[in-house]
């Protein structure tokens, strides 16, 4: 409870998906989504346009994004055992000795509150949380057979899931209003609504999937039939999710379903917002939409994201309320995992010392152009680090270095990589020097770069 007299501390409604393109929403210029509730977000606060996943060493990258969203630390720093493993690894264990947001914000008197998706382990949850429902504890599932935990006392015993009746999106929202109409205003709440949606299967609800006409829809910027080159995960699930060369006619298939799957939640967190009108806490609470990871559904010959290009590595991150601008969006390069430290300081707590987060208010009123270079990662075979303007990939596979380099300037779609000009020589190697010096800071030892050898350039 908050002290007599003392200024209301806001409360904050917390909505992750996972999947969600950066681009795919109306609001970011796309041509054919249909977006109204998360557009209308984003006109009452700030948009980061340029927000960048900190990498995976596991496939279902869903479960380390969450891990660094939730504790402000980079993937080697935030995790229990990082390192690479393989397909059947999908859950990342959040390190015990790292604190994680909802419990420092429990520690300072707020209720934590969960609905949704929990991808990684239970202890952290258990020690995060007050309060839950409708826990899905996973990767993925049938839409409409989610198998839910009760609440957070079911979860604690180890009760067994039953498989909830009705689609996990329509679910998963219902518990997060019901909430928020019924709780007590004493305290402050921290809300973490989770969706499966719009991960496969793409399978929204008819009337959803009916809005995208197949044949209607472009097909996207950097499509190719096939990758280029083996990146060392050609193999995976995801990939396997359409034959290849992949069809054109398969890929608008896979969007309009992907498409339909955003829709449909983004008129599902808009019945979320709609209860929070009701519950008069609306004026005082600050929502937060992000996404885990992007996606490539037909980009560069891919249909995952276990790649390093933009359309898989960029995620929305729209953020409204007191003490946020209205109107606003930002184009600096910044982390998803900001959000951690930015949501503290908004809510008057201190960030944890060693964190690689960094608050984001500032950028509030005075834009600083975001971060100098952002860092993400995949397994043991591909890493990036991106400036505003120049991007490059080094991958290990097969005993060989390849490297591609973009003018993302020039070329946002990254189709044309330029590591083969003699003009490019300068800005690899300061590159490379970036992501060499920031492995060493973070630990990263599990893709050691040779400076002193050049790596092959990839064709284009």
């Amino acid at each position: 409870m908050d002290a007599p007299n003392s200024p209301r501390r806001p409360n904050i409604l917390f909505v992750i998906t996972d999947d969600h393109q950066a681009d795919a929403l109306g609001v970011a210029g796309h041509s054919m989504i249909k977006t109204p509730v998360l557009d209308s977000l984003a006109r009452r606060g700030v948009r980061f346009s340029q927000t960048t996943h900190a990498g995976s060493m596991v496939p279902a990258i869903c479960s380390p994004a969450r891990a660094c969203l939730l504790t402000g630390h980079d993937f080697v720093r935030s995790n229990q055992n990082p390192g690479p493993a393989n397909e059947g690894e999908a859950t990342v264990d959040i390190a015990s000795d790292t604190a994680t947001l909802p419990e420092l914000l429990g520690q300072e008197g707020y209720e934590t509150f969960f609905c949704g998706k929990w991808h990684n382990d239970r202890a952290s949850f258990l020690r995060s949380f007050q309060r839950a429902r409708r826990i899905f504890h996973g990767g993925m599932c049938a839409h409409e057979a989610v198998p839910l935990i009760a609440d957070r006392e079911a979860f604690d015993r180890g009760d067994e899931a039953q498989i909830g009746e009705g689609f996990s999106t329509e679910l998963f929202c219902e518990s997060m209003a019901d909430y928020l109409r019924e709780r007590s205003p004493e305290s402050p709440f921290f809300a973490w609504l989770s969706l499966t949606s719009p991960h496969d299967p793409r399978t929204p609800p008819e009337s959803y999937l009916a809005q995208y006409e197949p044949d209607s829809i472009p097909l996207p910027s950097a499509f190719c039939p096939e990758p280029k080159f083996d990146n060392g995960e050609l193999d995976i699930r995801d990939e396997r999710l359409a034959p290849k060369p992949l069809q054109e006619a398969t890929v608008r298939e896979h969007l309009a379903g992907y498409y339909g799957m955003i829709t449909h939640q983004d008129e599902q967190i808009g019945q979320v917002l709609q209860a929070l009108d009701e519950s008069g806490e609306a004026d005082n609470t600050i929502v937060v939409y992000i996404g885990d990871h992007g996606l490539s559904l037909g980009n560069h010959g891919l249909l995952g994201k276990q790649n390093l290009y933009e359309h898989s590595t960029r995620v929305p991150f729209i953020m409204a309320g007191p003490g946020v601008p209205a109107g606003q969006c930002r184009d600096g390069l910044v982390y998803s995992l900001d959000v951690f430290a930015t949501l503290l300081e908004l809510a008057g707590i201190a960030t944890p010392s060693g964190c690689a987060s960094r608050s984001l208010v500032p950028e509030f009123t005075t834009p600083s152009g975001g971060r100098e270079e952002v860092v993400s990662l995949y397994k043991d075979n591909q890493r990036m680090v991106k400036e505003a303007r120049w991007k490059l990939i080094e991958y290990h596979v097969n005993g060989e270095s390849r490297i591609e380099l973009f003018d993302l300037e020039a070329d946002p779609h990254e189709l044309t990589n330029l590591a083969g000009a003699d003009e490019s020589t300068q800005t690899i190697d300061r590159l490379r020097r970036k992501l060499s010096n920031w492995q060493t800071e973070t630990g990263d030892r599990w893709m050691p770069l040779d400076l002193n050898t050049q790596p092959i350039s990839v064709a284009s």
